[in-house]
């Protein structure tokens, strides 16, 4: 799955493509400022990203197709940045946030991707995942488009399937702990292997590294409480202890989501991400 980005990456290669910034928000709004979206003239019927939908995307739509009708008469397409347009979120718009957007339209062609792609890449949290099976693959799926750098984790070979995005980088590692001593600093770690004595070995690599580093944001073990339990008295005897077990969440995902399929867990965990993770600088 592709993400906004790569859609226009994509379609900047065939030509041109006027897109849409929030450059400024006010008040109550859909989105926020750096919001974007983007319509191609190879297919002006496929809207890519969003400003948040509603009558005030339909007609910054309709101002990107004409502005898109200019873009054709120059073959490179590239007209450079049109005016700040205000937009006042109100009666006139048939809505009532109450709030203001300022909108930029601009036509770029393909000499444009590079500087796009520099301005537009947006900043994202690096994420370990220990695990290819059907609750990780889940999970990816649902964490594709959300800012995540997704580092895929498995000692099985030939796991992984195909067609990921650029986000999600997948490593075949064995021992699959072995992976854990050069993460990325301030990297969210969760696992959930094939194996319980794998699941056991990662999370004493991770304990162990806390230990000398206390650098990975957030350590999650897929699980019940009675594996955990089960853990724990099995890392007392590694010489594992309270400090460290306090480090670890088990069960993981948002409380009072009961349903076990992969992707309700998926959504969960997901959830349960957001909330603890900060905003991105």
């Amino acid at each position: 799955m592709l993400t906004p980005l790569e859609q226009l990456l994509a379609a900047l290669d065939v030509g041109p493509v006027c897109l849409v910034t929030v450059q400024e928000a006010k008040g109550s709004t859909p989105r926020e400022q750096g919001a974007w979206m983007a319509i191609a003239l190879a297919a002006p019927e496929v809207l890519i990203g969003s400003i948040g939908g509603g009558h005030l995307e339909w007609q910054a739509m309709r101002e990107a197709h004409e502005r898109l009708k200019a873009c054709a008469v120059d073959a490179m397409g590239a007209n450079g940045p049109g005016p700040v347009v205000r937009k006042a979120l109100g009666p006139s718009l048939g809505q009532c946030c109450g709030g203001v957007v300022f909108l930029r339209f601009e036509c770029l062609g393909p000499q444009d991707a590079a500087a796009v792609r520099a301005r537009l890449a947006p900043p994202l949290h690096k994420l370990a995942l220990f695990g290819g099976g059907h609750v990780g693959r889940a999970l990816v799926r649902v964490l594709e488009p959300l800012p995540f750098a997704v580092r895929w984790i498995d000692s099985r070979d030939e796991i992984f399937p195909a067609g990921l995005s650029s986000k999600v980088e997948c490593e075949h590692s064995d021992p699959v702990q072995g992976a854990v001593a050069d993460l990325a600093p301030g990297s969210v770690v969760l696992i959930m292997s094939f194996s319980h004595a794998e699941d056991q070995d990662i999370v004493a690599e991770c304990l162990k590294r806390q230990r000398e580093r206390a650098d990975l944001t957030f350590i999650g073990l897929i699980g019940s409480k009675t594996k955990w339990a089960t853990f724990r008295h099995r890392l007392e005897a590694r010489g594992f202890g309270e400090d460290d077990f306090a480090r670890i969440t088990c069960p993981i995902g948002v409380p009072g989501i009961v349903g076990k399929d992969p992707e309700v867990i998926a959504v969960a965990v997901a959830a349960q991400l957001l909330m603890r993770v900060s905003p991105v600088a």
